[in-house]
């Protein structure tokens, strides 16, 4: 951290938030300086450096929150070191979590709670000085951590790395965010390899799989006699995570009353085995890990808000792979070399026109998509150089595939009927998980549905 005061410009027409946020911050030992508009922001930015900015997403009678998506925009055009972080209303989530996606840091709700803001401040100022563009090359941040399970070199990736390396040798929880498919067990497992606990094993919980009845059980222990099957003394994962990490994977799939004995676990590091008399204590670290935005399922009252801000104190946000398409070579070597050793068979090249081929090709079930892709092709194809045809034929002889990937002979406009249609079926007709697996907005996706004859499905 810089040993100067450290600035910090509010953007808000509401002169209420200014005065508060710039108390605040001024007992929290920042210098502050406040403006009411979009334009003042950029005219104050342009005179002195500041460390942070923190806004607001709306700025007129208007709350569509473009105004502030524009602001987002032009700062990160003209300063894209410069973190920033956004307000919003809980009503407004799913407009913060496009902001985040944009760009910003991350973002906090009004009313809110000013030592979760401050912590959340420090954070963020301590991350956006360890990200700086010289320290973030691959090679460099191979030098000082363990990432040998992650492949890629694209900037978003970096930043991920970048991140990891920060908070790894802290216990600060950690929630990681992504689409199905992107690698956010292999986060989980490099956050543990370059932390104090690496030799401890991580304990891993996928929350989905463990129902209600057996939550307490499974989490906490239980001792002997506690019910009728329990014939002995048990110890849940909770203590086997004790000085080490507990990994929480599909948390946004955890039912309300299960959340509450979860917040409890990290509120004071305590839990109680069924049928125990008095609670015990564990050391833990925790890494949690959806792919649902956690701050849309707070706001729709699924999800409680409390335990949100015990989770995500750091959050990372995994690419998908359709935004990081300069590392998709790299990844199949990578994966073309380990499935030939776990198979026992020679070695397998892909030429350079399959590879520019593979790197075009949308990809919505990500990175376990392109591992699935290249070991079938591997294994039905058996050649030791894989071309694009080859590609194409495997997905053709597997009438099961998921996503098919060959379009040689159709059109483009079949090739966008093809993949649109894909990926309904893959997301059940979800509109909002189709557009974003798609990369297009919602008013985009729905113009091609209906050029293209295809029913909308559920939106939710």
């Amino acid at each position: 951290m810089d040993s100067r005061t450290q600035r910090i410009l509010i953007v808000d027409d509401d002169a209420a938030v200014q005065v508060s946020l710039a108390l605040l911050l001024k007992q929290s030992g920042f210098e502050t300086a406040c403006c009411d508009n979009p334009r003042q922001a950029l005219e104050a930015l342009a005179k002195s450096p500041y460390d942070l900015v923190v806004q607001d997403m709306n700025f007129s009678l208007q709350t569509s929150g473009e105004e502030g998506m524009a602001l987002l925009a032009q700062i990160k055009e003209k300063y894209p070191a410069l973190a920033v972080l956004l307000m919003t209303a809980w009503g407004s989530i799913t407009l913060a979590v496009r902001g985040v996606k944009a760009g910003a840091a991350d973002f906090f709700t009004k009313p809110w709670n000013n030592a979760q803001l401050i912590e959340l401040i420090e954070s963020t100022l301590e991350l956006s000085a360890s990200l700086s563009p010289q320290r973030l090359n691959r090679k460099a941040l191979d030098q000082q951590f363990d990432f040998s399970a992650i492949v890629g070199e694209h900037p978003k990736l970096l930043r991920v790395l970048g991140t990891i390396g920060q908070v790894a040798r802290t216990k600060a929880p950690v929630l990681i965010l992504g689409e199905s498919g992107t690698g956010k067990e292999l986060i989980a497992d490099a956050i543990h390899r370059n932390s104090p606990r690496a030799t401890r094993s991580p304990v891993k919980i996928n929350m989905g799989a463990i129902t209600p009845s057996l939550f307490e059980s499974e989490m906490f222990g239980h001792v002997r006699g506690a019910f009728t099957d329990a014939k002995a003394d048990r110890k849940g994962h909770v203590a086997c995570a004790h000085e080490s990490t507990l990994f929480l994977d599909e948390i946004g799939e955890l039912n309300r009353s299960d959340q509450v004995k979860l917040l409890r676990v990290l509120q004071d590091q305590s839990y109680q085995p069924v049928g125990a008399s008095r609670p015990e204590q564990a050391d833990i670290r925790v890494v949690s890990a959806t792919n649902q935005e956690l701050a849309e399922l707070v706001a729709s009252g699924d999800f409680r808000e409390d335990l949100f801000y015990r989770l995500n104190l750091i959050t990372i946000r995994l690419p998908p792979l359709r935004e990081r398409r300069s590392d998709i070579a790299l990844l199949a070597e990578h994966i073309i070399t380990g499935v030939s050793h776990h198979y026992g068979i020679d070695p397998v090249t892909i030429t350079p026109q399959a590879l520019e081929w593979l790197s075009a090709q949308p990809w919505p079930g990500n990175i376990r998509q392109l591992k699935q892709t290249l070991e079938r092709t591997v294994l039905l194809v058996g050649k030791s150089q894989l071309t694009q045809a080859d590609f194409i034929a495997a997905e053709q002889r597997d009438d099961g595939g998921a996503h098919k990937l060959g379009v040689d002979g159709m059109t483009l406009e079949q090739v966008e009927r093809h993949m649109i249609g894909q990926a309904m079926e893959q997301h059940r007709g979800n509109i909002s998980r189709v557009a974003q697996a798609l990369g297009l907005s919602r008013t985009a996706l729905y113009r091609r549905l209906e050029r293209h004859g295809i029913g909308a499905g559920a939106d939710e």
